[in-house]
Formats: C-alpha cells, sequence, structure tokens
C-alpha cells in the first residue's frame, strides 16, 4: 500500500505550484528528480492517485495482492482517458489473470471500444511527433536518431526483423549490429531496383468485422510488432492488401481458414500506374512506385474495386485521407479535387511527411 500512499501524495503535489517555485516545468520533473524514479513511474504515480477515489474495486483487489501496482496504473490510465465508460470489473477479470504486458494491451483495446475517436487523436499525436535525424561524424560515421507512430514502427520492424535474424552458428553479431546491418540491406535493395521493389513488404493485422467497419464499442485491431491500432488506419491499410478470411470461436481457436485474396489484381495496379503515373493529390509528385492503391468509396462500405474508383496516394496523403479526414473526389473533368476537414480557421490536419 505504499505506493497508494505515495501516489495519493504525488497527486496532491501536482495540484499545487511548489514545483515552479523550484524551478521545474513539471510536477512529474520535480517528482523524477527528487523521488530518483523515471519518468514514466513518477507519472503513474500521479495519474493512479487523481483517480484513486473512482477505483474502489481495484483498489480493493490491490490491497489483497489480486492484481499488482502496474495493472492498478493502467487501469487508472485507461480511466482518465475514458471517464465514466470505463468497465472497471471487466478490466479487473483481465488484470487478474494476464500479466502486465498483456493487460497494456487489453487496456488499449477498452480505451478503443468506449472512445475510439479519442484513440485516433492519440495516434494523430504520435504522427506529428514523429521524426528522424542523421548525424555524421568527423570520420563519417552516421548516428541516426527518431521516432515513429505505431504503423511507421510496425512497417520498419516488419521490413527489418526477418533480416536480423542471425546467419548460422558462427554469426557472432549483436542484436543491434544485425538490426543496423538490416537497415542498410533494405536501403540497398531499393537503390538496387531503382526505387522499386518487386515485393512489398508484408504484416499482418488482425481485425473484427466490427473495428474494419468503425462500430462504436468495436475493440482496436492487433499489428504484428506495433502496440494495437485504430480503425482508421486499419481502414486505410485495407485499401491496397492481401485479405485472408480466418474465422476464430469464442475460445480463439481457429474454425475456417479462407483463400488469401488480392483486393486488387495484378492488371490493375498496373493500369492505374499507367493511368496515375503517381500520387493523384493535386501538386505532389510521389512517384507510382511510392504509392498505394486507395478506393474512393471504401470496399468496406461497397465501394467497387474497379479503376473507376481508384486512385493512387503516397502515404502522406494516404493517412490525410483516412486518419484526417480530408476527402478527394473525382470530379466529371477528370480533376481530383481536395475538401479539408475544419474550417480555414482552424488547424488542418497536416499528415506525416
Amino acid at each position: 500500500m505504499i505506493n497508494l500512499e505515495l501516489s495519493r501524495a504525488a497527486a496532491g503535489f501536482a495540484q499545487t505550484d511548489e514545483y515552479e517555485q523550484q524551478g521545474f516545468d513539471s510536477p512529474i520533473q520535480w517528482i523524477k528528480a527528487n523521488c530518483h524514479m523515471s519518468g514514466g513511474a513518477a507519472s503513474d504515480r500521479v495519474c493512479v492517485g487523481e483517480q484513486l477515489e473512482n477505483l474502489g474495486e481495484s483498489r480493493a483487489a490491490l490491497g489483497m495482492g489480486e492484481i499488482g501496482f502496474q495493472h492498478f496504473a493502467c487501469i487508472a490510465r485507461t480511466a482518465a482517458k475514458v471517464g465514466e465508460k470505463l468497465d472497471e470489473a471487466k478490466l479487473l477479470r483481465h488484470a487478474r489473470k494476464e500479466s502486465v504486458f498483456q493487460f497494456h494491451r487489453t487496456c488499449m483495446h477498452a480505451q478503443h471500444a468506449a472512445d475510439h475517436e479519442g484513440f485516433v487523436e492519440e495516434e494523430k499525436q504520435g504522427v506529428e511527433a514523429r521524426g528522424l535525424n542523421l548525424y555524421t561524424a568527423d570520420d563519417g560515421t552516421v548516428l541516426v536518431k527518431g521516432f515513429l507512430d505505431k504503423v511507421g514502427g510496425a512497417a520498419l520492424k516488419t521490413a527489418l526483423e526477418p533480416l536480423a535474424k542471425r546467419a548460422g552458428k558462427d554469426d557472432d553479431r549483436n542484436r543491434e549490429q544485425r538490426l543496423a546491418d538490416a537497415l542498410v540491406d533494405v536501403c540497398m535493395d531499393k537503390l538496387d531496383n531503382g526505387g522499386g521493389s518487386a515485393q512489398r513488404p508484408h504484416f499482418q493485422v488482425t481485425t473484427s468485422l466490427e473495428t474494419l467497419l468503425g462500430l462504436s464499442g468495436a475493440p482496436a485491431a492487433e499489428m504484428e510488432f506495433s502496440l494495437p491500432i485504430s480503425a482508421k488506419a486499419v481502414e486505410r491499410l485495407a485499401c491496397d492488401c492481401t485479405i485472408t478470411r480466418i474465422l476464430l470461436g469464442s475460445d480463439s481457436t481457429v474454425i475456417d481458414v479462407g483463400r488469401a485474396k488480392r483486393v486488387m489484381s495484378g492488371p490493375q495496379r498496373k493500369a492505374l500506374q499507367v493511368r496515375d503515373k503517381g500520387c493523384v493529390w493535386p501538386g505532389c509528385d510521389r512517384p507510382a512506385s511510392w504509392t498505394s492503391a486507395h478506393h474512393l468509396a471504401h470496399w468496406i462500405h461497397g465501394g467497387p474495386t474497379d479503376l473507376s474508383n481508384l486512385v493512387l496516394l503516397c502515404f502522406r496523403h494516404h493517412w490525410m485521407v483516412h486518419e484526417g479526414h480530408w476527402q478527394i473526389v473525382r470530379s466529371d473533368d477528370g480533376r481530383m479535387p481536395t475538401i479539408p476537414p475544419v474550417t480555414e480557421f482552424q488547424r488542418l490536419a497536416r499528415g506525416p511527411d
């Protein structure tokens, strides 16, 4: 119970201006410096303290040793995000039988089900925070430092992980070295193919039909090498992908596996590249090899997969149409006007560069 008392004190301290008087930008920074905690641990204590009175069942379960403090912190963070929509009893059932890692994912699904718009907003913040820096040292070596959103990170991991495996028993490279070599391999392959690629990288997304349709109360989707992602991200990825139907029973056993199908056929893709030549967004110069096919009327909602309903969009503009809520339409004269999601007086969703 020491953690709870510390959390209560941390939340109370966060309501004061004492940290400002001592020259700190936030109560989290003060707690990090004076209590010798990481930023995540300090943030957990403040959040738990703020939600303590609203989580009686979880507090009792923690006191009886049924869950750990990190389980409680996950519930508190979810409560802070969804408020009265929190199903505390349901989360507790999961917390009692899941590891902290598993339970963190469960809480993300619960957040998506309770407030999918808020979930998308968090993903937008992750995209806006993206960045990559390449620093060249005096001897020519390069330091790579960056931050990617969940989907971008999953794409990077999916491309590198197969190439980062040990190449036999005599491969004495450590994991960091293998990942560095894998990144160079990917880049060299891109150069060797003249900027194109004979085989696009594949990564696996597992989603329910409800999530794919964007229905309220649906859980988030699962992506390999990533935390759960939103329905909007799934919608974008589903525009141009291979779909395999796998039916699961209530106990998650596989009942049936359908054949994989290409939403857009190979000849259609070639015809689309010849027609559009690259991203059709006005002013964009990305070539066809850097684009994905986008359904003007998504096939999830009955849109046909034919050339009249397909256009090529680069990653940034494809993201803007789905997560950014822009619209792109085809006019009668063949132009592709775009419609922003908000008025000119508000900040527009810029999308990843």
